[in-house]
């Protein structure tokens, strides 16, 4: 571990402070309409007046000009160093499906996606296909397919086009590029060895994507797959040992709840719906002292470059906030986990906003909720890495460094 980390380790401390950290995944955007961002543009009458007693900034979550994933960003939000803490995207889909990963064994994200008949990828999303619909496609295909170029194979259904496969034999690797061209519109870019091991596995998982296409050729939209993200089972330590906290996990989609399971904390049922989050928390208020509450469609939205959808996200939020503020956390966060502009339809390295209410902030110039505002605030550009201990040192979780 770096030596924050060990640092914050030795100076922590259990108390009774209740603190939250609410994630909009993808936060953060670039201006449009009217030469405002998403979070701009959005009328949040509740953040905004939080953010007028709050202490802000924002927040780099790797690196200057480097573009996150979401699970390097969350580490980065928990504390972790993403560069220290490199973790594949199939592991933690799979935790948070709730599959049993053992050691030697490889995951791999999946995404059921629309082929053409000359291999391009047409919609690398399937159309964003029912959950239920995903369901069944998966049972169809545990009963063609069990084993790939003797390779054992399991599938786990996740949400929409969202799935997870489990590769298990002898000689695995997770040296293996992604099955995934990353665009549409673009032909199937076929997995490769990253590194020498990394063939037998290669092999195994461009035989399993041609299987799927053959098995699913008479589906209008979910006709094929892509795999990227592979991975195993990690060394990490958790949150309660670093910390000294309870922690909590309210999020849907099964990539945050695996990441969530993965760095020690329980994971709550949170049912489907934004409402739903709110009320899990409200729920079991009395059982955790701090709390990630993960909301996935601001990042979806952006990703479908869809600007106004992605505001209405986040202005639903805001109407939702209240059902938190009136729980009093004695520290509040709201911020991102990278951003995802809707002009580029992905992720980007731009800095993510946030803002800490506690009652020993020192409140600074900012008025409202929005990216270049935050930039004025007192914290500045700070590593996401930083903000676990700040979160600490407002709840008074921290001990004095030094005589």
């Amino acid at each position: 571990m770096g030596a924050r980390m060990d640092l914050l380790r030795s100076l922590a401390q259990k108390g009774t402070s209740k603190m939250v950290l609410l994630v909009m995944d993808g936060l953060g955007g670039l201006p449009s309409e009217n030469g405002q961002t998403e979070l701009e543009r959005a009328y949040t009458p509740n953040m905004d007046e939080i953010a007028a007693q709050s202490e802000c900034g924002l927040l780099e979550m790797v690196d200057l000009g480097i573009t996150p994933g979401s699970g390097p960003g969350h580490l980065g939000l928990f504390g972790y160093d993403p560069l220290e803490f490199q973790i594949g995207r199939g592991i933690l889909e799979a935790l948070g499906v709730g599959a049993e990963v053992k050691s030697g064994e490889v995951c791999a994200r999946g995404n059921f996606a629309t082929w053409t008949a000359d291999g391009t990828i047409a919609d690398r999303r399937a159309g964003r296909i029912s959950s239920e619909k995903n369901r069944q496609i998966i049972d169809r295909l545990r009963t063609e397919i069990s084993e790939i170029e003797g390779v054992r194979v399991r599938f786990y259904p996740g949400e929409e086009h969202r799935f997870v496969v489990v590769f298990s034999g002898e000689g695995l690797s997770e040296a293996v590029t992604d099955a995934d061209p990353q665009k549409e519109g673009l032909p199937m870019k076929w997995a490769s060895p990253s590194r020498p091991g990394g063939e037998k596995t290669a092999d195994a998982v461009n035989a399993l994507v041609r299987r799927v296409r053959q098995v699913l050729s008479d589906e209008p939209a979910a006709n094929g797959c892509l795999l990227r993200g592979f991975s195993g089972a990690p060394l990490i330590p958790g949150l309660p040992e670093l910390y000294k906290i309870n922690p909590a996990a309210i999020a849907t989609y099964p990539m945050y709840r695996g990441l969530a399971r993965l760095v020690g904390m329980e994971v709550l049922d949170a049912g489907r719906t934004m409402e739903d989050l709110f009320s899990t928390l409200e729920a079991h208020w009395d059982a955790h002292d701090f709390f990630f509450i993960h909301v996935k469609y601001t990042d979806s939205r952006g990703e479908d470059g869809d600007f106004r959808a992605k505001r209405e996200v986040i202005e639903k939020v805001d109407r939702l906030i209240p059902r938190l503020t009136d729980l009093h956390p004695d520290v509040l966060v709201i911020t991102g986990d990278h951003s995802t502009p809707s002009q580029m339809k992905g992720h980007s390295w731009h800095p993510v906003p946030f803002l800490l209410q506690s009652a020993w902030c020192r409140p600074d110039e900012v008025l409202a909720f929005g990216e270049r505002m935050v930039a004025r605030g007192i914290h500045g550009r700070i590593p996401a890495s930083s903000l676990m201990g700040l979160m600490l040192a407002h709840g008074l979780r921290l001990a004095k460094f030094g005589a």
